[in-house]
């Protein structure tokens, strides 16, 4: 299974990203494909909050058009929601501690705890920070 980060996504939705082609194309090779999608949570929430911020965009995406790309993703037959387990708590202490983190990184340690105990492969993110979490592979998809 990939996950996608909140970034790619965002990027993906957001035609005045400088990253919109290579974001959107990632994002269609995934939904059209055979290979599991993991959408977590905290980066659908991120994403809708971003998307529609009128400080980070002007104009920003309406809460419509925010949801509607949510759902589009999520008519993929490939596509899940990655949400906490019973382990959740064991998964995540453990990469809080093993990442030295805190503040705003317990976010993405958050994030990489939910791909880790999905089973995800691979996360995609722009996000160099995830190199830090041991077991899970972080790929930026946007740099072939």
């Amino acid at each position: 299974m990939i996950a996608v980060d909140t970034n790619i996504l965002v990027y993906a939705h957001r035609t005045d990203s400088e990253w919109h082609e290579p974001a959107r194309s990632r994002m269609r090779e995934l939904t059209e494909g055979r290979v599991r999608l993991g959408l977590p949570w905290p980066c659908i929430h991120e994403f809708i909050a971003v998307a529609t911020h009128p400080k980070i965009y002007d104009p920003p995406s309406s809460m419509a058009e925010a949801i509607d790309q949510v759902d589009a993703w999520l008519e993929s037959p490939v596509a899940e929601l990655l949400a906490e387990t019973g382990a959740h708590w064991t998964v995540l202490k453990n990469q809080l501690l093993a990442g030295r983190l805190r503040g705003p990184t317990v976010h993405d340690a958050r994030v990489a705890a939910l791909c880790i105990a999905h089973g995800v492969t691979e996360l995609w993110t722009a996000d160099r920070d995830f190199g830090r979490f041991p077991g899970l592979a972080a790929r930026n998809p946007l740099l072939r």
